[in-house]
């Protein structure tokens, strides 16, 4: 029989819309329909095509042979050799061949159950999904049409020319190109990049991913980590929160903060709450706190600090070619020499910090305060010091027993970053104990003088040495008390010193 189209009782929920031939089979136990030749059927809105096909009413099933096809509204097509389909159930079971698409993305598998009524499709023996240039496997997976997501379960990989993924679940959207995760997963980029995270999700089209889980980024010299990273790659801007650590390896640099906002086009870097940085060095790393630490290249300042130096000559890819702020509560340590202040920059060109607003350093037993102080280290170690306006140098000798030199402006010079010798000039003055051979103090020397020299031994203050007319007074031990011996604006603030790198946030 050719060219017969048959429609079945308006009860029956399978409709046949086409078949060449019709073969009936009643026994006491079955009814069956044999249809062969371009069959198609109906039901409801779905289509079903295939060369032959058996209907059991009395089961109501039917099985389909040969170039299967189910279009579903549209939704998705599915093709196969062979299907098994409960009628009444509206559940489809296909093997051999199994190929569905939703006009995004194609999955392919050996076997695939599909319910018309939900939509989902389930496969538990291997699966692709090929979308575009993106090749996705799976042990196991779950169609979502009329969302068009597919969970991955099982060995879960996704293969792109710009990245490559392992996991061992991944939901993805087939229309909009998104991966979302909810266990350990493993990313690498066509660059390099490497993301290890375990929940979080990824636009894979415009390079958006949002990580809310513990997430490490290795990007060639620099690593990022935190409870939750926010990247894009189009305007090349991460953001961290939460326990984030920045590494750059080339510059030597860490920072570790609970907000760190990184643009790396400029390769700028902004850390708040609680954040700290620390300058790796072979002996001497430097740790730097503040409420505010922020980080660009020098060339791209817009306003020079110090007018001596040229930055446009320096390349981005030049290790000096940094500095750095840091504004508010600023506190540094070394093993040599530490300091606090209200704001710090620090030119990696010249490895100096300028310390603004109420700054003070200490070099071993030293303390030196001023207005503004420039500190020069060379050979990672404290170098040099300038001091301008208010310069005063400060050391203690016995528990109330003070040294001291006070002057407007202060340069200080160290060896082996120990402080060596400091110049003090304009309106110096200096308080110092002297000692005899065995060490005990004879008596107290109090001078003026334009300009003075004063050299240490071991750190410890030495002798003072007067460039120009000098007034003073060689006063006995006993005679005066410790609180005479103090000059003007004396203050010792020894408690503010940070005594290690775990004191900084104190």
């Amino acid at each position: 029989m050719r060219d017969v189209k048959v429609v079945a009782d308006t009860t029956t929920p399978v409709q046949i819309l086409n078949a060449e031939r019709l073969t009936v089979k009643n026994t006491d136990q079955n009814s069956v329909q044999i249809l062969s030749g371009n069959v198609r059927l109906r039901q409801g809105t779905a289509l079903f095509d295939c060369d032959s096909c058996i209907i059991n009413k009395t089961k109501n099933i039917f099985e389909a042979f040969g170039r299967v096809h189910i279009n579903d509204s549209d939704t998705a097509h599915i093709y196969s050799n062979k299907l098994l389909y409960q009628i009444d159930k509206r559940t489809a079971f296909f093997t051999g061949n199994v190929r569905m698409t939703d006009g995004q993305a194609t999955l392919t598998t050996n076997n695939l159950e599909y319910d018309m009524n939900t939509r989902i499709g389930i496969y538990k023996n291997g699966g692709k999904v090929v979308n575009k240039k993106s090749v996705l496997t799976s042990k196991e997976g779950i169609y979502y049409a009329d969302i068009r997501d597919i969970y991955f379960k099982k060995k879960v990989e996704l293969k792109d020319p710009a990245f490559y993924l392992k996991s061992d679940s991944l939901l993805y959207n087939t229309e909009l190109q998104t991966a979302r995760f909810i266990t350990d997963t493993y990313i690498r980029d066509s660059s390099g990049r490497v993301i290890r995270t375990s929940e979080g999700s990824y636009d894979l089209k415009g390079g958006n991913a949002q990580f809310t889980q513990r997430t490490t980024i290795e990007d060639g010299a620099l690593t990022v980590t935190g409870d939750q990273i926010a990247n894009d790659d189009k305007a090349g801007v991460v953001q961290i929160r939460g326990r984030g650590v920045l590494k750059d390896t080339a510059k030597g640099l860490s920072i570790l903060a609970n907000e760190i906002f990184v643009n790396k086009k400029t390769e700028a870097f902004l850390a708040t709450v609680k954040p700290l940085m620390i300058i790796k060095q072979e002996k001497d790393s430097i740790y730097i706190t503040a409420d505010t630490l922020f980080s660009a290249r020098l060339s791209d300042l817009t306003r020079v600090h110090d007018s001596l130096h040229r930055y446009d000559t320096l390349k981005a890819g030049d290790s000096t070619n940094r500095y750095f702020e840091a504004f508010r509560n600023v506190r540094v340590f070394t093993d040599s020499v530490q300091s606090v202040s209200d704001s710090l920059y620090y030119s990696f060109r010249d490895t100096s910090f300028q310390l603004f607003q109420n700054p003070i350093v200490w070099s071993q037993g030293s303390q030196i305060t001023g207005d503004t102080i420039f500190l020069y280290t060379r050979n990672k170690q404290a170098d040099k010091v300038k001091v301008f306006n208010n310069s005063y140098l400060v050391q203690q000798v016995e528990p109330g027993y003070y040294n001291q030199v006070k002057s407007k402006r202060m340069d200080g010079f160290f060896v082996a970053g120990v402080i060596d010798s400091v110049r003090a000039k304009g309106v110096a003055e200096s308080i110092y104990f002297l000692q005899d051979d065995d060490s005990a103090y004879t008596g107290i020397n109090q001078t003026k003088s334009e300009l003075m020299d004063v050299f240490f031994k071991q750190g410890e203050l030495n002798r003072v040495v007067f460039r120009s007319s000098v007034e003073g007074t060689l006063w006995p031990i006993r005679q005066k008390t410790p609180k005479e011996m103090q000059l003007p604006s004396f203050r010792w603030l020894e408690a503010r010193r940070p005594k290690t790198k775990f004191e900084l946030f104190q």
